[in-house]
């Protein structure tokens, strides 16, 4: 990976967090990081931070000894997930016809939001279950 992840992204993967954790440490301890070891200390506690909040919340990803979500979701971008998920799953068809191309996708990721659980991350808000 080798560059520090974006943390304002609209979709965080916990898998990227964990491969940049666990690549931190050798970047900190290698050669000529006298420039980067300030930040990509920083960075380490921040995810490592990140992991500490979300760990034994269940999901469907084991890393050393308990269960995280896959997928972190920002609250801005919640809305086009739901819609994408309600055509990925077939529960709307995106080429369909008047009514269903009418339905009011801010009410109906307000109504998915209420299964999931939210985590603030550098101030923004993402959900994940």
């Amino acid at each position: 990976m080798k560059t520090a992840l974006d943390l304002t992204a609209d979709i965080i993967e916990i898998r990227d967090i964990i491969e940049r954790i666990e690549e931190l440490p050798d970047l900190i301890e290698g050669e000529g990081c006298e420039e980067q070891c300030n930040s990509y200390s920083e960075e380490l506690a921040t995810l490592t931070g990140i992991m500490a909040e979300l760990q034994g919340n269940g999901g469907d990803e084991q890393w050393q000894g308990d269960w995280y979500p896959l997928t972190l979701i920002s609250e801005s971008y919640f809305r086009d997930y739901a819609q994408e998920l309600a055509e990925d799953i077939g529960a709307v068809n995106k080429n369909s016809t008047w009514p269903h191309y009418c339905i009011d996708w801010d009410r109906a990721a307000r109504e998915l939001q209420m299964d999931y659980t939210s985590v603030t991350i550098d101030g923004m808000t993402y959900f994940y279950r």
